[in-house]
């Protein structure tokens, strides 16, 4: 992991990426709001900072839609906090998010490094 990485550097997230980045952090656990921040970053690389306005939206409309579910715990820090998990309904849209995200990404490389039918820019 890079020790620092330019803040200028980092990416900004596409509508809908947020999503699946909290459904696919749950998959390991449930965990509170700010572990599920730092887990993003941590495994972007430092790419994708998450703010907490956007995060907590985020959260509270996937609650609503049943793909997590919450509950009061205690944090690392002794603090009282909400810990998200994922639900059954959540799994699914993980698994097919991840499959739309990765047909996406395939079909954006092919484009980007002169796939099939395409002509060098």
């Amino acid at each position: 992991m890079p020790s620092q990485t330019n803040p200028d550097d980092r990416v900004t997230l596409l509508q809908g990426t947020l999503d699946l980045l909290i459904l696919k952090t749950l998959v390991l656990g449930a965990c509170h709001g700010q572990g599920i921040a730092r887990s993003i970053l941590r495994q972007s690389e430092e790419a994708f900072f998450v703010d907490h306005g956007s995060l907590y939206l985020a959260l509270q409309r996937l609650e609503d839609k049943k793909w997590i579910s919450a509950k009061w715990g205690v944090s690392e820090n002794n603090r009282k906090a909400r810990f998200y998990s994922l639900t059954a309904k959540g799994r699914q849209q993980l698994a097919e998010k991840t499959n739309e995200w990765q047909r996406l990404t395939r079909a954006m490389g092919l484009i980007l490094n002169g796939g099939p039918g395409t002509e060098e820019v």
